[in-house]
């Protein structure tokens, strides 16, 4: 990384999946106007493109050549993030459950997360940038101006998952979500490379029982207090 790089302004926001950082990530991203890196959906795409293109999840070389040559990007707009693969907006397609279960299993293949580190921190870019993800601020940007981590129940979860899923016509049960939400949490916070943990100088934010104004907010206003970002 640049020496110039390294001025631009990093926010990272992780936490375990269905806490809310990537509907707040993309929101506090368009409210300042910063580039979004989604890197969960870049685990999400390497596992769709493994698909796409035969390669079994037990390939480590096939998967890693895939991280290295994904041709993606994010577009933060209207509280919604476009994900593009290869020209195509595959927001909706690898949200499913059955990609997410995949993507978690290629997340924990030490050449993968090799692979994608380097294009991960090439998303630093002027004027500044949102990083949504589960190592942000742990191991991909440790020199991030602010480090959020978001935790929520296990069942506020699920909840919020079974709700996502019944608005796009997804049928789904609340057990089976829960048991799926338990063992992904085991699988991140126990992996050998960069487990899922709260940085020493994260600030933490319980979102079982706040809205996602509330935590956009509170995000925003501790950026303005570190003299980030005027309040919008």
């Amino acid at each position: 990384m640049t020496a110039s790089r390294a001025q631009h302004p990093v926010l990272t926001i992780d936490g375990p999946g269905g806490a809310g950082k990537g509907t707040v990530s993309r929101r506090v991203a368009e409210r300042l106007g910063w580039h979004l890196l989604d890197s969960g959906a870049l685990y999400r795409l390497t596992a769709q493109a493994a698909a796409k293109y035969g390669v079994a999840l037990d390939d480590v070389a096939g998967l890693a050549r895939l991280a290295e040559t994904l041709d993606v990007a994010f577009i933060a707009e209207q509280g919604r993030a476009n994900v593009l693969l290869e020209g195509e907006d595959v927001a909706q397609t690898i949200r499913t459950e059955a990609v997410g279960e995949r993507a978690s299993q290629v997340a924990a293949i030490p050449e993968v997360r090799s692979a994608l580190l380097a294009r991960q921190r090439d998303f630093r870019q002027p004027p500044g940038l949102v990083a949504d993800g589960r190592d942000m601020g742990t191991v991909v940007f440790p020199d991030a101006a602010l480090k959020i981590f978001l935790t929520a129940s296990a069942e506020e979860r699920a909840r919020r998952r079974l709700l996502q899923l019944q608005e796009a016509g997804v049928d789904a049960s609340l057990p089976s979500l829960l048991k799926e939400i338990q063992a992904r949490d085991a699988r991140d916070t126990q992996r050998a490379v960069a487990p899922l943990k709260p940085a020493d100088d994260a600030v933490e934010l319980d979102t079982t029982e706040l809205t996602i104004p509330d935590v956009v907010d509170h995000i925003l206003r501790l950026l303005e207090d570190r003299g980030l970002a005027t309040q919008l």
